[in-house]
């Protein structure tokens, strides 16, 4: 092929070259656009994990766990058996306790006899003692008309003394017993204490019988039948999965679009091509390093300034059965700022 034939070919297709070339420049120019108008509406990270309430599971008595209802892995419902603590320590302090309150509630009706006792001789000292005055008032009289020596006045009044004397000793007899008494009838002081201490073991008893507080899976479980377990000692976690969200860590520069109640989409690394729907629930107070073990020291002379990252809570309200969610599983976050 000479110069002349490829001159021609050149020629003929200048056409086609520039026609490819504004076509090329147009599709770069609605890419732009369309990348610039989807910047403005939505942002994402893929810095996003999922997360849900976790339990630490922890008894609150002390004791040998004699059975276990579940296994690491398992799915229990809201109010599950999970294991069982020997209640027999527990109810053998319950029998002592119930002992003890029958005690205690005889030992208070006696007090409350005494009582009774204490007034009924505080109303016989009264009476002595109306009758004593009544007597040296008329013995008095008579000493006025010489019917009486002053040898029968000086033992109305003798007698006066004595039964006064009496009924104070009474009235003060019947104060003490009142006092030990306290409040009569099933409000007394000693009473509502033997219960108090019955009820706690009672509470203790029931706590040997440990049950799921929500429904979840059981995970991170090392606990066996004949272990001796510690009161608020965490044994294992009981992952919830009545919520999820995602954990997701937006750019500082970020946070002024975004706002509680803008749609989101998820979408897990677990199921491709198997979104799901959020809404932003709450952005955090503080970047995470803020609230790491070492946070940073910026006021060093080598300080480089860095863009943070801040937590953003994004509820997932589309929770599928068939696609169970794993915490700590990483997610791709997008949010759509303008409505």
């Amino acid at each position: 092929m000479n110069l002349k034939v490829i001159k021609e070919f050149f020629d003929k297709n200048a056409g086609y070259k520039k026609h490819a070339i504004w076509a090329t420049c147009s599709v770069v120019v609605v890419g732009t656009f369309c990348y610039w108008l989807y910047s403005r509406n939505y942002i994402n990270t893929d810095d996003a994990y999922i997360n849900a309430n976790v339990t630490q599971m922890s008894p609150q008595v002390t004791g040998r766990v004699v059975k276990l209802h579940v296994q690491n892995n398992q799915f229990v419902q809201q109010g599950d058996a999970l294991f069982d603590i020997d209640p027999i320590p527990f109810q053998m302090i319950v029998d002592r306790d119930q002992a003890q309150l029958e005690v205690t509630k005889l030992n208070v009706a006696q007090e409350a006899a005494a009582v009774v006792a204490a007034l009924a001789d505080v109303d016989m000292r009264q009476s002595d003692l109306q009758n004593a005055k009544q007597t040296a008032d008329r013995i008095r009289q008579l000493l006025k008309k010489h019917y009486a020596s002053q040898q029968n006045d000086d033992d109305a009044q003798a007698k006066l003394k004595n039964t006064s004397a009496a009924l104070a000793l009474a009235t003060a007899n019947l104060d003490e017993a009142r006092k030990k008494l306290g409040t009569p009838g099933d409000e007394n002081e000693q009473v509502r204490q033997a219960e108090a201490v019955l009820s706690q073991a009672k509470l203790n008893l029931a706590y040997t019988h440990v049950v799921a507080p929500t429904q979840g899976t059981i995970t991170n479980m090392s606990l066996r039948a004949g272990d001796v377990v510690q009161a608020n000692q965490p044994l294992f976690a009981l992952i919830s999965d009545t919520e999820f969200w995602a954990d997701a860590n937006f750019k500082e520069t970020e946070l002024r679009n975004i706002k509680p109640g803008q749609v989101a989409q998820i979408a897990v690394d677990m199921y491709p091509g198997h979104p799901f729907k959020g809404v932003v629930n709450s952005v955090s107070g503080g970047s995470g390093s803020a609230f790491s073990l070492l946070p940073p020291e910026n006021a060093t002379g080598n300080w480089v300034k860095v863009t943070q990252r801040v937590p953003v809570k994004v509820m997932i309200v589309d929770l599928d059965p068939k696609h169970p969610l794993r915490i700590g599983t990483t997610a791709t976050v997008t949010i759509k700022v303008k409505a």
